[in-house]
């Protein structure tokens, strides 16, 4: 599909809504957009390809990667939107199950699922002079202020291929959704990300023999330490530094996981936190007691054998790759952004830096929960829309940065190079900047409480 830009529209037949804008997808990050629009008085539409709220935590979604022994990444009292925290009734790890539900009881407190065009996904996004033509899969095409992309990250599966003729079955790991598909059969598992991991387990677990392919060594981080969830001691109120972290942790993962290369692993070719965390209390557990084998990169396939580098070779009925995802925008043309690798550069990953007024959130990898991040951003995507009929001067201080400000939201980590760590994001820095973008430009930051104005009705601009 070829979109042209910068077309200036004036078919009758497209309906005006340029006082408003268009939220593409209600997973998480679109509900976060919705409700902060709610909440500074912006007028948005809001579409979702599905039948319903949740994006790929609904198992029933087509296309969505969700598996059946899915837990959250990160922990409960870590995860969750801002003001509107999980359960205590959840697991320290709530389950996918919890998080669809967590996400579902949001979207309904707000009536964010009462603003939502089910069934209805956007097919392209046209910039149109100073506004935006988006065209629904059903009914006529609308003109915009502006357009929130929030459409997800892993719907696109990223596929290598391997030389050579493989007799078995071949598939990516956006196709698995439960264990008892390896009943029987002999597993692969090519990638050791946290997708790789959890689905390594449930073939440990099902298949006749399960086992790992990987190019390197990873550091491996139990999910508790010290009896609560690891991630509060990296972004939680046990937070330290990361130039005095690594050293600490670094050297209570040698006391408490040991030596990796035990099981095989290759050892990590890169020091802790300059790759995603891989968190898995799990894996540990069935690479300790052989449940799991570990092999080198694949070289090529022949005839019923997976060969490897080394040059071993194993007889597998299944190789399921868990290579990742590439964050595609189908619905706007590819040149409309900047990218580094596969990944949007946006300005804060929400800012588009050349075409105002297109932003995208969720398109984000992060070393901690997404969902409050999400609010961080959206709370100043909606603050810059709303101040454009309201507040002119603080668009200009923000415009300024989106052109000119270039933050290492890296925080400085010597990240290995791969396509997963391509505008990777570390948390810590990112909420710093975030702070420091909010103090320059003299918008709000989040605070308890504006959650409670907005459940009586009241939104900030009636509240101040």
């Amino acid at each position: 599909m070829s979109l042209s830009t910068k077309s200036v529209n004036t078919r009758e037949d497209v309906v005006d809504r340029s006082g408003a804008v268009a939220v593409v997808g209600a997973g998480p990050a679109g509900l976060s957009a919705a409700r902060m629009f709610q909440v500074y008085d912006v007028e948005y539409d809001h579409f979702e390809r599905h039948s319903g709220v949740g994006g790929l935590w609904d198992i029933d979604n087509p296309g969505t990667p969700m598996y059946e022994s899915a837990h959250f990444i990160s922990s409960r009292d870590m995860s969750g939107f801002f003001d509107y925290p999980m359960p205590d009734s959840f697991g320290d790890y709530p389950t996918r199950r919890q998080i669809l539900d967590y996400t579902r009881k949001f979207a309904a407190e707000f009536g964010l699922d009462e603003r939502i065009e089910f069934n209805n996904g956007v097919v392209s996004v046209v910039e149109d002079g100073d506004f935006w033509l988006v065209t629904p899969e059903n009914g006529p095409t609308r003109r915009y202020r502006g357009v929130v992309c929030a459409s997800g990250t892993n719907w696109h599966p990223r596929l290598p291929k391997h030389p050579g003729q493989f007799n078995g079955e071949v598939r990516h790991a956006v196709t698995h959704h439960s264990a008892r598909d390896f009943v029987g059969k002999r597993v692969l598992v090519v990638g050791l990300g946290n997708s790789g991991a959890d689905i390594s387990c449930d073939a440990a677990q099902m298949a006749d023999a399960a086992f790992i392919s990987t190019r390197r060594g990873y550091h491996i981080i139990p999910k508790h330490l010290f009896g609560v969830p690891a991630d509060q001691l990296d972004d939680g109120q046990f937070s330290l530094p990361r130039w005095l972290e690594r050293p600490l942790m670094t050297g209570l993962l040698r006391l408490i996981v040991g030596d990796v290369r035990r099981w095989g692993l290759p050892k990590p070719d890169h020091r802790l936190f300059d790759s995603h965390p891989l968190l898995n209390s799990q894996l540990l557990h069935h690479l300790q007691h052989g449940d799991i084998s570990v092999r080198p990169e694949i070289l090529r396939f022949e005839g019923p054998d997976v060969v490897f580098v080394d040059g071993s070779r194993e007889q597998i009925d299944l190789v399921l790759y868990a290579t990742g995802y590439e964050m595609k925008i189908p619905y706007v043309e590819s040149t409309m952004f900047e990218w580094n690798g596969d990944r949007p550069a946006q300005y804060l990953t929400a800012f588009n830096r050349d075409h105002k007024n297109l932003f995208t959130i969720g398109f984000i990898e992060i070393n901690s929960s997404a969902y409050t991040l999400f609010d961080n951003i959206s709370n100043m995507v909606a603050q810059y829309v709303s101040a454009q009929d309201r507040d002119p001067s603080r668009v200009v201080k923000l415009g300024k940065l989106i052109a000119e400000d270039n933050p290492d939201l890296a925080g400085g980590l010597s990240l290995i190079k791969s396509a997963r760590h391509a505008g990777y994001v570390d948390a810590k820095a990112y909420k710093q900047t975030v702070a420091r973008v909010l103090t320059e430009t003299g918008f709000s930051p989040l605070v308890p409480g504006f959650a409670d104005r907005l459940r009586k009705g009241r939104t900030v601009s009636e509240s101040v």
